[in-house]
């Protein structure tokens, strides 16, 4: 019984992994990638899924809803934000943070 209940388990996990979208992409700022570790956020109506960027500002975040949701950026204690859609396949969301004013923002690359 308990073989069967972990086979199950594992059957669930898999299909969630299998049926997750994922997000990806780069995050420029001033024509350079962001500083490595800085926070990613995807913030979708049910949860908030996040990464860490690398060296070139790469990020991947897979996210197991569909649909519209919020992409964060963490730049100098300040978070601007952008819509973007979640799909079952993988989306690519390149952004650029832009400053005016002292206040950041994200833009599509």
């Amino acid at each position: 019984m308990k073989k069967f209940a972990l086979v199950l388990i594992a059957v669930f996990l898999w299909i969630q992994v299998a049926y997750a979208g994922e997000i990806f992409g780069t995050v420029l700022s001033g024509g350079k990638p962001v500083p490595k570790g800085t926070k990613v956020e995807v913030i979708t109506a049910q949860k908030s899924y996040s990464a860490l960027a690398d060296a070139y500002g790469s990020y991947r975040v897979f996210v197991s809803e569909k649909g519209k949701c919020t992409l964060k950026v963490d730049v100098d204690k300040q978070s601007p934000s952008i819509e973007i859609t979640s799909y079952e396949k993988s989306t690519r969301c390149d952004v650029r943070v832009e400053s005016k004013d002292g206040r950041y923002s994200l833009k599509r690359k």
